[in-house]
């Protein structure tokens, strides 16, 4: 049996007990490069235990809706950031944490222009470009340790629609 899960539009603030949004709004933080480019700073709070941040490249295969969500892991010794470089929509399961167990799983749609930085150990769902396959640039922790616990639910979620 799964349990199905509406998926809602990416915004900063109902996604900030999860991690940061990060995109483009209003005016930039300053302007660089002679005036000819705008600044928009520090907008993700990268966060390692140890170890080092390191930027690596994913090619990920184009999912699409409905989508079965079995699985979420999280990361205990670093954020991770996923920067989309080619512009598809992408799919962000995350879930609340309750002695050690996924709890209250929700399901976002990214806007093109929109990357996220999940934050330390937060559940979250597998990689999701809809529609097409996606290219992202991650940020994330490199180094010794185990940085990846995985949740098996005995009954999966079903994200259906985007509303």
């Amino acid at each position: 049996m799964s349990r199905n899960l509406a998926v809602r539009p990416m915004s900063a603030a109902i996604f900030a007990a999860y991690g940061d949004v990060i995109e483009v709004v209003g005016d930039p933080t300053k302007l660089i490069n002679q005036g000819k480019c705008g600044r928009y700073h520090d907008l993700a709070q990268l966060d390692f235990d140890d170890g080092r941040a390191g930027i690596s490249l994913f090619d990920a295969q184009a999912r699409t809706l409905p989508h079965l969500v079995d699985m979420v892991e999280r990361h205990p010794q670093g954020s991770q950031a996923f920067i989309p470089l080619n512009g598809v929509p992408f799919l962000v399961v995350v879930a609340d944490d309750a002695e050690g167990m996924p709890v209250n799983v929700q399901a976002f749609i990214t806007s093109p222009g929109q990357s996220i930085n999940l934050h330390r150990g937060v559940w979250h769902g597998v990689l999701c470009p809809i529609g097409a396959p996606g290219q992202f640039a991650v940020v994330d922790r490199i180094g010794d340790g185990a940085n990846l616990e995985e949740y098996w639910f005995g009954a999966p979620y079903v994200v259906e629609t985007i509303g």
